[in-house]
This record gives C-alpha cells, sequence and structure tokens, in this order.
C-alpha cells in the first residue's frame, strides 16, 4: 500500500513540474480507471490540469469529467464539461455526456437541449462523431416518446435510421410510434432500411395490433428473447415443491397503480382464500398516490419493491420467500423484467394479461386462458401451455365505481342519432378497420364515432382519412381522458361499442360491458383478435361476434337500426351483471386456485 501511495505522489509531483506529458497522463489514468479509482484519477487529472497549457486541455477537462461522474460527482462533472466547451464550442463528447447527467437530474429540458445540439452539429462524415449523432437522436426520440411527444420522437429516429438503418430497437420505437398516431401505412418505407428488417425488428406487443397471424407474433416474441433476453443464467429452483402450509402465489408487475392490469386483478388479490394461500406482491411501480394502489398494497399479505434490486438480486429474493407459483402480470410490454424470470425463482411460472400474445419466454409455464382465446389447436403458437379456465380468462372488478352518466351535450354528442363508441388506446386503430367505420356511418345517417383523445397527432390524421373516405370529419368525436369514475360513467351515454381488430379491446371491453353497453367484435385467430369474443362468450351474447369484417359492418348497421334490439341487449347486461358468470369474481377465483393446487401438487 505504502508503495503505491509513493508511486502516486511521484505522478502527482511530475504533473504538478510538467513533467508528465500527455501519453503519461493517460496510461497512468487509464490503469487507475480500469481499477474503479475514479478518485485518483480525478486527482492527477485536476494536477495536470492547474499546471499544464496545452492545445489538447479541453480533451483532457472532458476526461476529468468523466473521472469525476464516475466517482459519483455529478456537479463536478457538470462544471468541467462546460469548461471543455468553453475550450472547444465545437467539441461534442462533453455536449453529449452533459446530457447524461442532466437526465440523469431530471433535468429534462436540459438534456434535450443538448442532445439537440449534438445532432444537428456532430459530423455525419466522422465515425466517432456519427455514432454520437445517432445516439443523440436515439435518446431523443427515447425522452420525446415517454413525454408523449410522438411527432418530436418519431422525426428524431426517422433521422437516426437514415444515418444508421439497421438498428432493430430503434425501428420496433419506430414502428410504435407510427401506429400510436395511426401515421399509416404502419410500415412506411426508409431509404436504406431492409422492409422485411422493418417488420422483423417490430415488437410483440407493437406486432399485435399489425397482424392476426398467430404464428407472426410467435416468431415476434421469440425475436425479442434471442436479441434480448440472456438464457445462460443458473435456475433458482427446480421442479419441486416447498410443501407449505399454505401454498405462496406471487404476483409481479409494474402496473399496480392506475393501469388496467390492477383495475382487473385488485379484487382477485382480495378474494384469494387466505386459509390455504399466502399472496405476495412484488413491485417496480411508480406510486402515483392512487386509491387503486393502495387497494392493491392492502390485498397482499407481502408487499415487496424492488425495484432498487437487479434482475439476479430481485430473482435471489423471490428464491428465498419460497414462492410456490410466480404470476408475472408484465410479458414483453413496457416496463417488463423477463430476465428476472430467466433465473427461475419459482417452481411454477405463469403469464396473465399483461401481453396478450405469447410471451415466446421459454422459462414461462402456463398462460392463463379460457377455450374461446386459445383453442385447443391454436395452442401449437403459444411458448406457453395454455391453463384453461372453465367460463371465461379474464377476470373482474365488481367493486369499481361510475360516476352519474354525462350528457350528451356536455360530451359534444348530438342529443339525437345513433352514438357509436371505441375508447380503446389509438395505436390499435388500423385503417382496414377505419375504412369500415366509415361506411357504417354513411349508412347510418346522423350517426357519430366517439373515440378517445389519445394524442393530437392521431386526432389529425384520424380527421383526414375520413375526410379523404367522403365521411365529415365532425362526425367523430374525441373524448379527453377523465378520471376512472368518470370514464365508466360515459358508456350510459354510448349506444353501441365497436371494437377494433386485429387488437381486440380487453379491458375496455369488460368495462363497457360492466356498464351494460353491447360491445360489437370481429374475431381473429390471436390471442388479442379474441379477447372481447372471449367476454362476450362468457356473457353469453356470442350473436355479437362476428367472423370477417364485411360481417361486423352489417351487424352494426342492423343493431344501429334497431333499437329494441339493443334495448334487449342492455337488458341481458343487466342480468349478466347480476347473476352470470362474467363477473362472478369469486367463482374465477376459486377456478383458479384450483388450478393452482393442481399445479402444486404435480411438483415432484
Amino acid at each position: 500500500m505504502a508503495s503505491s501511495q509513493t508511486g502516486f505522489e511521484s505522478l502527482v509531483l511530475q504533473a504538478w513540474h510538467g513533467k508528465l506529458d500527455m501519453t503519461g497522463l493517460l496510461e497512468q489514468t487509464n490503469r487507475f480507471e480500469a481499477d474503479r479509482q475514479f478518485e485518483l484519477a480525478a486527482v492527477l487529472y485536476q494536477t495536470w490540469l492547474a499546471r499544464n497549457s496545452t492545445p489538447v486541455n479541453h480533451f483532457v477537462y472532458f476526461n476529468l469529467g468523466v473521472a469525476l461522474f464516475n466517482a459519483g460527482d455529478a456537479e463536478g462533472a457538470k462544471a468541467v464539461y462546460r469548461r471543455a466547451i468553453e475550450l472547444a464550442p465545437n467539441f461534442v463528447n462533453p455536449h453529449f455526456s452533459l446530457a447524461v447527467i442532466h437526465e440523469c437530474t431530471n433535468q429534462i429540458d436540459e438534456a434535450i437541449a443538448e442532445w439537440t445540439w449534438v445532432a444537428e452539429h456532430a459530423s455525419p462524415d466522422i465515425a466517432d462523431q456519427r455514432a454520437l449523432r445517432v445516439s443523440a437522436l436515439n435518446n431523443l426520440g427515447r425522452v420525446h416518446e415517454n413525454a408523449r411527444r410522438y411527432d418530436e420522437a418519431h422525426a428524431a429516429l426517422t433521422k437516426s435510421l437514415r444515418l444508421a438503418p439497421m438498428q432493430p430497437d430503434v425501428l420496433h420505437h419506430w414502428v410504435f410510434l407510427r401506429a400510436k398516431q395511426c401515421e399509416w401505412p404502419v410500415y412506411a418505407t426508409i431509404d436504406g432500411v431492409d422492409p422485411q428488417a422493418t417488420r422483423d425488428a417490430t415488437s410483440a406487443l407493437a406486432m399485435i395490433s399489425l397482424s392476426d397471424d398467430p404464428a407472426m407474433q410467435l416468431a415476434a416474441a421469440r425475436n425479442y428473447v434471442k436479441a434480448k433476453i440472456d438464457l445462460d443464467v443458473p435456475a433458482l429452483t427446480n421442479r419441486s415443491a416447498y410443501g407449505h402450509d399454505k401454498i405462496r402465489i406471487g404476483y409481479l408487475s409494474s402496473d399496480f397503480c392506475l393501469h388496467p392490469v390492477s383495475m382487473l386483478t385488485v379484487e382477485l388479490f382480495e378474494l384469494h382464500d387466505r386459509e390455504r394461500f399466502e399472496v405476495y406482491g412484488y413491485c417496480w411501480s411508480r406510486d402515483d398516490g392512487s386509491a387503486l394502489r393502495q387497494r392493491v398494497i392492502g390485498a397482499m399479505d407481502h408487499f415487496e419493491r424492488i425495484d432498487h434490486l437487479s434482475d439476479e438480486a430481485a430473482a435471489r429474493l423471490l428464491r428465498e420467500h419460497e414462492i410456490d407459483i410466480l404470476v408475472d402480470l408484465q410479458g414483453q410490454t413496457l416496463g417488463a423484467r423477463p430476465q428476472l424470470l430467466a433465473y427461475r425463482p419459482a417452481p411454477v411460472q405463469i403469464t396473465y394479461l399483461g401481453l396478450p400474445a405469447t410471451t415466446g419466454l421459454p422459462f414461462i409455464d402456463y398462460v392463463i386462458a379460457d377455450e374461446f382465446l386459445i383453442p385447443r389447436d391454436s395452442a401449437q403458437y403459444y411458448a406457453e401451455k395454455p391453463l384453461y379456465m372453465p367460463d371465461v380468462y379474464q377476470v373482474s372488478d365488481r367493486k369499481r365505481i361510475s360516476g352519474p352518466a354525462p350528457s350528451r351535450e356536455s360530451c359534444g354528442l348530438p342529443r339525437d342519432g345513433f352514438v357509436f363508441s371505441s375508447f380503446n388506446n389509438n395505436y390499435k386503430y388500423t385503417p382496414e378497420v377505419f375504412a369500415v367505420w366509415m361506411n357504417i356511418l354513411k349508412r347510418v345517417p346522423g350517426s357519430v364515432l366517439w373515440l378517445l383523445a389519445d394524442n393530437p397527432w392521431a386526432q389529425a390524421n384520424l380527421r383526414r382519412e375520413a375526410t379523404r373516405l367522403g365521411v365529415d370529419e365532425a362526425r367523430l368525436v374525441f373524448a379527453p381522458r377523465v378520471s376512472p369514475e368518470n370514464y365508466l360513467a360515459r358508456y350510459a351515454t354510448a349506444d353501441l361499442f365497436l371494437d377494433t381488430y386485429p387488437f381486440n379491446a380487453g379491458t375496455t371491453a369488460n368495462d363497457a360491458l360492466w356498464m351494460g353497453l353491447p360491445v360489437l367484435t370481429c374475431t381473429g385467430r390471436t390471442f388479442a383478435s379474441r379477447m372481447a369474443g372471449a367476454l362476450l362468450t362468457g356473457a353469453g351474447m356470442q350473436e355479437l361476434i362476428t367472423r370477417d369484417l364485411g360481417g361486423y359492418e352489417e351487424k352494426a348497421v342492423v343493431l344501429a337500426n334497431d333499437p329494441a334490439y339493443c334495448r334487449k341487449l342492455r337488458e341481458q347486461l343487466g342480468r349478466v351483471r347480476e347473476s352470470g358468470v362474467l363477473f362472478d369474481t369469486p367463482r374465477f377465483t376459486r377456478h383458479l386456485e384450483d388450478h393452482f393446487v393442481r399445479l402444486v401438487g404435480e411438483l415432484g
């Protein structure tokens, strides 16, 4: 230790007296940084800069910034990055690094400003600068998408792809951004980008709204696994039972907040039989302060935040808790942590609700389904084995509360005339279904289509498309997002819910049926295109399930012209709500628990 200290003192003295040249400085600081001795590297840089004035001091200031940041001194790093920029205003690297620090300290506007500078000034003709330019554009795309500025995100990623066409991660975000804005066709052409590469890069979630081919969805899921998941990790459990007096169920999610998954599942958590089961919740959700989040937390016997843990550490925590059955409520959706599941922290691992498709994850054993949702002859397209519920795959919350029904005038709807509605997320809309909706409006005079005002770019594109198809854009009425109880109340004001295809409504269809609004669906071959049909089957209302868009259009027109038929459907839904199996959450819970008991009993 003493000789090492003496060696460092010697280096400092050399730097102080101007006897340490640039090559020597970089050799020594690189050694310190390789040993994670960032503080020593910083001191040596600082000493050298205090006593040496050269044309490359800006470069040394940048390296000092890196060392300070790695040592945990973000403010110090900011200061020396700015000093590097003062000495060399066109030096790209410190601008990029400043953006990183600004984002880490939640100064998002400042980060955007720095990344924008890099995107505008880094030379596309110099390899290192070109890479920084691409990375800056990708960061701009990510930050703008997170802030729901989809147009700016799309523009940034388009520029990035023109510079570097083969970026699968960027391509899948670019495709999904186009879908969110109803920017059709979603699979547009970018110079230099292979169209097949764009399709191959499409995420499992984006693919759901773009294809009704179960083989394509399985391929998209497996592509994700191949590109993103490290399968070569040790399994923490084998297929053996722990022998607990009570079966331990773990629910895993980043959506334990005001989110559709929690809206459906919260009463299930509350109703689990505590004589037979012990319920754990593992959470990395934002704390949104909602009453729903508090209900979820209160429904768990044990509630663990794991956002501060790595995937491996979180998996080891679950293993320490000896979870018998782990239910992942995430799949491959935003915020998912599939690598955690790759460690096999539980002997039985199940996917439910989060991703309405196969996950493609080889360490997921089962998917909760029903025989309409996943017909037995379609099970071959799932990496998981279907766990068939006898009535319906989707659980419901009977405690959800709705406000008073709003007047049509307060919603911008005509007092008279048939009101079609579709409150699905806009990325579920496709040009094919939208064209059918416009045909329906043309065939039902005085009718309007009530849609979710998801984002202004989708709204403008949908109005433009309506005009192109010969429908007055004023017949599209957009509903802004409101509180859950006021959102539910809207369903009492509409006449018929028009489902999307190939990505059906899930929670949204459940809400509509709960509120007595008939749902007309077009069913297909995939999980996502059979969700609403599964709910209607559970309700005993199969006459609202159509098999192609032509039949869907005809049925919508028939219903709009037969008020007595619509009233009959509403009355039937009232009976379903009171006594049908669709909303019988205690019955659902018992059947699911029977499956859990059987699965644990089958373990070695």
